[in-house]
């Protein structure tokens, strides 16, 4: 099988997305499949085999991602035409989504994508201007509009596919999590990280690693954690990632009277420094509402360490068994009491890594990728059952 990914993310530029298509692209291909990207170009992007890297311009309001041109990407038809294309797999809803729907329609062969990101949860962090109603209004109708135009819809959670159910997407979807790496995980020093930091061995750290943006809901993890700190007044709270709410997170640190027990260390690296910053770290924290799945979380369980986090959205498929991790109400001060109650009972804090560790080898990348694989094989076969193919129709996935 070859399959054709487009998306308006790639690395470079990091983020759960880039980390996504990359799992996926690794697993594929070590199953003897065909997997080539067209994903934009960035300034310093190394030419890599199996990558149509697309010229791109800067976004003026957001200078982390680029905009790839519609035209430049129909123009490789007679190149991908050549290439024995049998599916395409768009991963984001922007121009990769109408360039890979036009080429799935000239090219004759089906059409899915993943739904990677909840966007009537973000739009209003970055379009304040515009009332959140109208915002939602129009993200759901979009969606609805996008997903029924495809053959599937692959979703990272059962709670995604039900609120995409819910704006009256009728295209089947499937669910196949992303999954991690396993073997870049469980080995990381936490003893040199604490020491870079200047930490000493017996200071309680509590850790977040994600996106520094609204919609991960940090400033609920820094409130969480000045209540913390009435009961475990060393408590550090360690903020690993980048992005634009950096400035007005270290701002409220300062209004709670809590930045000097709260380090923001930027970005890590993802095999050379990000596994020893999360063995570092006595329990990970994580609070946003809008996840489409949590990729950290699991990340974290695989270093053997425990985790506090509300069940919302997407962390609810990997929180509901409660194994490795403890699932606090959506309230700071509740929050804070568990938090601190796990760092304050070592005996549970030693149980729930050991659970850790056991668990999140269902959810190992080759696992996932194989139910990914699965799905769209079925699609595939269904297509070739039903006759001449009509891409970018409605077709069962499940």
């Amino acid at each position: 099988m070859h399959v054709l990914m487009l998306s308006d993310v790639y690395f470079p530029r990091i983020n759960g997305v880039s980390t996504s298509i990359e799992t996926f692209r690794r697993e594929f291909e070590a199953a003897g499949d065909r997997v080539t990207l067209m994903v934009p170009d960035y300034p310093g992007a190394q030419a890599e085999p199996g990558i149509i890297r697309i010229a791109s311009h800067r976004l003026p309001l957001d200078p982390e991602d680029r905009r790839m041109e519609l035209r430049t990407i129909l123009a490789h038809e007679e190149q991908l035409r050549g290439m024995d294309i049998d599916l395409i797999h768009i991963q984001t809803p922007f121009v990769a989504h109408y360039a890979g729907t036009a080429l799935a329609k000239r090219l004759g062969v089906p059409c899915v994508e993943t739904y990677h990101t909840l966007f009537e949860e973000y739009f209003h962090h970055y379009i304040p201007f515009l009332p959140k109603g109208m915002l939602r209004g129009l993200t759901r109708r979009f969606s609805r509009r996008q997903c029924n135009a495809l053959d599937g819809v692959i979703v990272p959670s059962t709670a995604m596919a039900e609120r995409l159910q819910s704006y009256g997407v009728t295209t089947p979807l499937r669910v196949v999590p992303t999954g991690i790496p396993l073997q870049q995980f469980g080995q990381g020093d936490g003893a040199a990280f604490r020491q870079r930091l200047g930490l000493a061995p017996e200071t309680p750290v509590a850790l977040f690693v994600g996106r520094v943006a609204g919609e991960k809901n940090i400033d609920f993890l820094l409130q969480a954690h000045r209540l913390a700190l009435l009961r475990l007044p060393e408590l550090h709270l360690v903020v690993a990632g980048e992005g634009p709410a950096l400035a007005g997170l270290r701002r409220l640190a300062e209004t709670l009277g809590t930045s000097d027990k709260v380090r923001f260390v930027g970005y890590l690296h993802r095999r050379a420094e990000l596994p020893a910053c999360y063995a570092a770290a006595d329990t990970f924290v994580f609070a946003s509402r809008t996840e489409t799945q949590g990729l950290v979380l699991l990340e974290a369980m695989a270093e053997g360490v425990p985790v506090v986090a509300l069940s919302i959205m997407g962390t609810r498929d990997i929180l509901m068994p409660a194994r490795g991790a403890v699932s606090p109400p959506d309230d700071p001060a509740e929050f804070a009491e568990a938090l601190a109650n796990l760092l304050q009972n070592p005996e549970q804090r030693q149980r729930l890594a050991r659970e850790a560790r056991e668990y999140v080898q269902e959810w190992s990348a080759p696992a996932c990728a194989g139910r990914l694989r699965q799905a769209l094989a079925e699609l595939l076969q269904s297509r070739m059952n039903t006759g001449p193919l009509t891409p970018c129709t409605s077709s069962p996935v499940d």
